[in-house]
């Protein structure tokens, strides 16, 4: 038996080259305006359930809050690190840094609840957490966002021994992580298995410690002129997207 090999160049003619590229270009414009379509269409959805999963935390973390304002910190017009918080207003952009100051019963202030994210031990942790300026302590704490190794890592959120360390934490003279039981009130007991991720929480809560705390003692907030937001229904307790709490 013989063969006859053909060279490819002899195999495509040169007018179906083009319509080959053009084939391409077209398959890979309409994926692309797909893409892009699908995420226009649910980019309001998914900023409508973070911003629901953002309130509700933030009723969590304040415990005793009925009301919250968004406060943002402006310094137009004051001299060198001078500023205020002010109440957001419409013109306010969504990524602007800002706090949530809770009021409970007869309109009483309770404290701040702060947003803040850092690097993880795979990716970025974004929590929330309420902080009393009155007793200068960190009152609650809720894992938003994480992915960090599942029954390992997230147990950030999923340990609730190590949660609960956050509901009465000194944060003077620094929030400090140790590897056995803790000794004063700003240590936190790190996670085993999981010491990476436990430093990496910590590490975050400092980092917007050092952030906001002076800023939040130089500037308190107004009481809200009309009535807030009302705390919800405390929902079942859930985890951070992805996964969660079962």
């Amino acid at each position: 038996m013989s063969w006859n090999w053909v060279p490819l160049r002899h195999r495509i003619s040169l007018p179906e080259t083009p319509r080959l590229v053009l084939t391409l270009a077209v398959a890979g414009l309409l994926s692309g305006l797909t893409i892009v379509g699908a995420y226009r269409l649910t980019l309001p959805r998914i900023q409508a359930n973070q911003a629901e999963a953002l309130r509700r935390a933030v009723f969590e973390v304040l415990p005793g809050a009925e009301r919250m304002e968004r406060l943002v910190w402006r310094s137009e017009g004051a001299g060198e690190g001078g500023g205020a918080l002010v109440p957001a207003g419409e013109g306010t952009a969504p990524t602007e840094p800002s706090v949530y100051a809770g009021f409970g019963a007869g309109g009483r202030f309770l404290g701040y609840a702060l947003p803040a994210a850092g690097a993880g031990f795979q990716d970025t942790i974004r929590l929330l957490y309420g902080y009393d300026p009155a007793g200068d302590r960190i009152v609650g704490m809720q894992i938003l966002e994480s992915r960090e190794t599942p029954g390992l890592g997230d147990r950030i959120y999923k340990d609730e021994a190590f949660v609960a360390q956050f509901r009465d934490l000194a944060v003077a003279p620094r929030l400090e992580l140790v590897k056995e039981a803790p000794t004063a009130p700003n240590q936190v007991d790190a996670i085993t298995g999981a010491t990476i991720s436990s430093a990496a929480v910590v590490a975050i809560l400092q980092a917007a410690n050092d952030q906001w705390l002076e800023r939040l003692e130089s500037s308190p907030p107004p009481a809200p002129v009309e009535p807030g937001q009302e705390a919800p229904v405390p929902p079942a307790r859930g985890g951070p997207i992805p996964g969660g709490k079962q």
